[in-house]
């Protein structure tokens, strides 16, 4: 497999194709720097199976001004050639690495940071949250941070060091007695902080760590994953205090219940703090993007949760189990989220929702809740009602045209009413007019005559086969005129 250097010289023919142009003797242009003696600032090689960075003086001269830098679907395995590339790479703010196996340890220097790297997409990479832990703390000004795809089903922060150790003294207890259980135990931590290069005590290890929250995150994306409970996004919120886009898109969230009554075993049982009341947007003071679309939530209560979060501008709650129960148009159904949903100004991507929307979709929800039991009545709709009031319901006006109505047909001397049908098209009323007055309905013409507009119009030939009556405006009471072709 191509290191990168390879890559570099198979796509840019760096490095060999040097000789050949020292060696021409006609020259057009001549740039600044000698042509291909370095990449663009946009490098691409995605799909290329680069496994190593190479020579790393050959990848500091060559790739110095690269600032965004895709190896997407590579057969990068290991972190520390990840960092051999980039720390070659001072300027690069943007990186790729979707689609290669780094799910691994990440153990670097400390001296390795990239000041510069703002953006970080790693989907489908399978790298495990201790691994996220690290990048951040090498990361200062890291703003995006891409990790969808990545089969998480619970965010592994703050408690997954204490959960390793935890698991690891289970089974070291197993193996001893009651006499031995505390040598153990104590031998076990001594090997463990030994294998991790951590310094920690007896009484540290049991106790509840906090991971450092990273402040400079604002746009994170989780897409795909098997995340269910929205206490493990929480802990999202938690480590990304600044967070102002979050995409969950794809995860099958039930519910937005706070983490208190979602995991109130869990905090019972942790030897942290007892729990204590938490809202559901309590971590996310300044998330102004949320897109849950394809969740499997199935309850209104959790758009009443979407409603507090303080800042909230843009939502997508599209493909929710919650709307196969509503018995709503789509169009009322978007109206019953605006109403409920005061803050939002985007919705699903929708137009920007102007006062005009607002207030139909507000006076649409209280009426919608007229016929509903006050049990069943929302604190939206009181919230409402004391804004527009109690409003009447709408009358039903039926604006369709009448069925059937009673029109006179003259023929010569003779005049007959009948009831007809309006959505009848003028070449069927003709055929049901031969057997009355033995005319053939190709040698037939009709007029029609409005008998309140008769002396300003007079008659309208109905010329156009395939019209149908009721577009004459036909009422009962008006005429028909039969006049032979000659």
């Amino acid at each position: 497999m191509p290191t990168l250097l390879e890559a570099l010289e198979e796509k840019y023919g760096l490095g060999g194709q040097r000789d050949k142009l020292d060696e021409a003797l006609v020259s057009i242009f001549v740039p600044k720097l000698p042509p291909r003696l370095s990449v663009p600032e946009l490098l691409i090689l995605n799909d290329c199976n680069i496994d190593k960075a190479g020579e790393p003086e050959d990848l500091r001269r060559k790739c110095c001004t690269v600032k965004e830098l895709d190896l997407a679907q590579n057969k990068l395995e290991n972190w520390e050639e990840v960092f051999g590339i980039l720390s070659h790479m001072p300027r690069v703010e943007f990186v790729n690495l979707s689609l290669n196996r780094l799910g691994g340890p990440i153990d670097i220097p400390p001296p390795c940071k990239m000041d510069r790297l703002r953006s970080l997409v790693l989907n489908n990479t399978k790298l495990e949250w201790y691994g996220v832990e690290t990048l951040l703390r090498l990361l200062p000004v890291l703003e995006e941070l891409h990790l969808s795809l990545n089969e998480y089903t619970h965010v592994l922060i703050d408690t997954i060091v204490d959960d390793g150790y935890e698991t690891e003294t289970t089974t070291d207890e197993s193996c001893c007695d009651d006499t031995t259980c505390q040598q153990c135990q104590e031998e076990e931590e001594e090997q463990t902080q030994s294998s991790r290069g951590q310094k920690r005590s007896a009484s540290e290890s049991s106790m509840y760590k906090k991971t450092e929250a990273h402040p400079g995150v604002k746009k994170l994306h989780l897409t795909g994953n098997h995340i269910s409970q929205w206490s493990e996004i929480c802990r999202v919120g938690r480590l990304f205090p600044n967070l102002e886009a979050l995409v969950l898109a794809n995860c099958p969230i039930r519910s937005l219940c706070p983490p208190d009554e979602n995991n109130e075993e869990e905090q019972s049982s942790s030897t942290s703090s007892p729990p204590t009341k938490t809202e559901s947007h309590e971590h996310f003071k300044n998330l102004t993007l949320l897109n849950l679309s394809n969740a499997k939530i199935d309850s209104w209560d959790d758009i009443d949760r979407l409603a507090r979060f303080p800042v909230l501008k843009n939502l997508r709650v599209q493909c929710w189990p919650l709307w196969d129960k509503c018995d709503s148009t789509e169009h009322e159904r978007r109206q019953l989220l605006i109403a409920r949903l005061p803050k939002i100004s985007i919705l699903n991507g929708g137009d920007v929702i102007g006062s005009v929307e607002r207030e139909d979709a507000e006076r649409s929800f209280i009426r919608y809740y007229l016929d509903k039991p006050e049990s069943d009545r929302p604190d939206r709709y009181f919230e409402l009602v004391s804004v527009h009031g109690k409003l009447d319901p709408l009358v039903n006006i039926d604006l369709r045209p009448e069925r059937r109505v009673k029109i006179t047909f003259t023929y010569g001397d003779s005049s007959e009413e009948r009831s007809v049908d309006v959505y009848r098209t003028v070449v069927d009323l003709k055929s049901r007019l031969e057997r009355i007055v033995g005319l053939p309905a190709s040698k037939m013409r009709l007029f029609y005559v409005d008998q309140d507009l008769r002396d300003l119009q007079g008659l309208e030939e109905m010329k156009y086969p395939h019209k149908r009556l009721y577009s004459y405006n036909i009422r009962s009471g008006d005429e028909i005129i039969i006049d032979q072709k000659h």
